[in-house]
Parts: C-alpha cells; sequence; structure tokens
C-alpha cells in the first residue's frame, strides 16, 4: 500500500485548514491525501429519537469526508485524494489510520489572545500513541501576509515564506526529526533554523551572583554541541540555509516565539514504551498548545 498524508476530518474550519495544508504538502512530496473522519455510533438514547437516531447522525457525517474530497481535488487537481468514513473511537482509529501513512494531519482550534492551540484530548492522545510524524494545524495560524482564503471559502495558507523551525536537544540529537526539518525546509525551499536552549548554571536560583566565565562556558560547550549535532545534515542538505542559536532560556519559550515567523515548527518526542503509558515531553506540549504556526511531532526512540 503506497504512503500518503493522511488527515483526520472532523468537518471544523480547523480540519479543513488540516486538510488544505495537506494537500499543499502532498504536491511537494508526490503523494496522494487520504481523507478520514471517524464515526462514533451515537449513545442508545439518542439512536432512538426519531430525528437524532443513528442512521440520520452517519448519513449527515458521511458528507464531511465526501464534501472535504470535493472541495480539494478542484483546488488541487494534480493530486489524488481518497475519503472514507471510519467507525470507533476518534483517537484509537486515527493512530491506527496512521500507521500507513507518511505523516498525520489533524486540526486545533486556535483561542484568542495568547491562549494558542486548544489541542483536545484526541489529539493529544494521538499525537502520544502513534510512531508516525503528526502536523498540527489551526485556521488563520500565518501572519497576515501569508493568508489567503481558496476558491471555495475554506480557511488556507498560502505558500510557506518563513523558515521552518527545529528546536534541538544536544543531548539528544535524534535523527528522525533533524530530517524531517531539513527535508522540509528544502521541500518549500525556506531556511532552516535550529533552536537551542539552555538553563543557567544552577546555583543561579539560589541567589548567587552569576559568573561570567561560567556562563560563557557554558554557551560556548553548548553553541559547539550545536553546531557538531547539524554538521552531518549541513553536508546532506548543501543547498538549504541553515541558522543555529543556543541561546540561555526555556527551550519552549524560544520555540514558541520563533514560530510567529516560521512556517512549520518541529519538535521531538521520545517514544516510551511502558507500563506509564504514552507521553507527550514538556517541551512538545507547550509548543503544541501555545505556537502560532503548524506543529509538526516526529517521534523517535
Amino acid at each position: 500500500m503506497p504512503r500518503t498524508i493522511t488527515v483526520g476530518l472532523d468537518g471544523s474550519a480547523e480540519s479543513r485548514a488540516a486538510a488544505e495544508w495537506a494537500a499543499r504538502e502532498a504536491e511537494t512530496r508526490g503523494l496522494p491525501v487520504r481523507l478520514v473522519h471517524v464515526w462514533e455510533p451515537v449513545p442508545e438514547p439518542m439512536a432512538q429519537a426519531p430525528l437524532l437516531g443513528a442512521e440520520t447522525h452517519q448519513h449527515w457525517t458521511e458528507r464531511i469526508p465526501r464534501k472535504s474530497a470535493e472541495d480539494l481535488r478542484l483546488r488541487h487537481p494534480g493530486i489524488e485524494v481518497t475519503a472514507e468514513q471510519l467507525t470507533g473511537r476518534p483517537a484509537e482509529v486515527l493512530v491506527h489510520a496512521a500507521q500507513d501513512a507518511e505523516l498525520l494531519v489533524l486540526g486545533s482550534r486556535g483561542l484568542s489572545g495568547i491562549g494558542g492551540f486548544l489541542v483536545g484530548s484526541v489529539g493529544l492522545a494521538v499525537v502520544a500513541s502513534t510512531e508516525r510524524p503528526v502536523v498540527l494545524v489551526r485556521a488563520g495560524e500565518q501572519a497576515a501576509d501569508r493568508q489567503q482564503k481558496n476558491r471555495a471559502g475554506s480557511p488556507a495558507t498560502a505558500t510557506p515564506s518563513g523558515p521552518v523551525v527545529l528546536g534541538l536537544d544536544t543531548r539528544n540529537p535524534d535523527a528522525a526529526p533533524i530530517e524531517f526539518a531539513f527535508e522540509a525546509a528544502a521541500r518549500q525551499g525556506v531556511p532552516l533554523r535550529v533552536l537551542h536552549g539552555w538553563n543557567e548554571p544552577y546555583y543561579y536560583p539560589y541567589g548567587m551572583a552569576p559568573d561570567p566565565q561560567v556562563t560563557q562556558m557554558v554557551a560556548q560547550s553548548d553553541a559547539a554541541a550545536l553546531t557538531e549535532a547539524v554538521k552531518p545534515w549541513r553536508q546532506k542538505y548543501p543547498d538549504v540555509e541553515v541558522v543555529t542559536e543556543s541561546r540561555s532560556g526555556s527551550p519552549s519559550v524560544l520555540l514558541i516565539d520563533a514560530s510567529h515567523q516560521a512556517s512549520l515548527v518541529v519538535v521531538g518526542r521520545r517514544i516510551r514504551r511502558s507500563a506509564l503509558g504514552a507521553h507527550i515531553g514538556p517541551v512538545a506540549h507547550a509548543v503544541l498548545h501555545h505556537a502560532t504556526a503548524p506543529v509538526a511531532v516526529v517521534a523517535h526512540d
């Protein structure tokens, strides 16, 4: 079965924006788009209601993937688009659907002001459980000069012009998120901005005065580690303009700030196979909720 870019649809403006983002990504990757709507059977009391019964509910929800597919085909005639409705618990169904996908794309609702994303329980469960890359998109996430309305009136994002931003932990520079970010920048023809946040020496919070020499040593060490981590990838992708920044501060805050000028933010998520269940790290969790650009979460060992 060929790889696809799979989109989880729920009929919202955010999921339509996710479908549009996926279609643009499919054009650059030469892949088909698979639209998936999950129908969760209604509770028994509702199922017996004459106007709100299970068959009526399913009939109307079947229109969501069909109409979305028609719209995408009109706007992107060069890509193959399939649509289907699956039955079950949304998070479980989407995790299973992602197994055969190059990546899974979901929509996230935006909040006003500094609230950022409202990542629901389904989105968080999917991100925490799947080992495939997941991209979360919300309607109107980009700067005004990069927004547009498509011909069908759905929210869409114009060709990206901002850099791809990668959050990198130099203690564990796994290849999966690094390669994902480099490939994204190469396909889009935009720069790659690699960020690493490091903490001040541990004794600073206890009221001791900062030692400039120690701080400088820490900064130089982390900057050298960041340069070394991306060195083989610069050689593999020589056409990608790369900017590395190692700065003092919270990694999540640095990435959230950088997201305002980014076309995509890429973060890693360590796969944890334990009795405690799936887990999203604190940096990825914060970025998912507050970044203003699409966020790609790439799982790695």
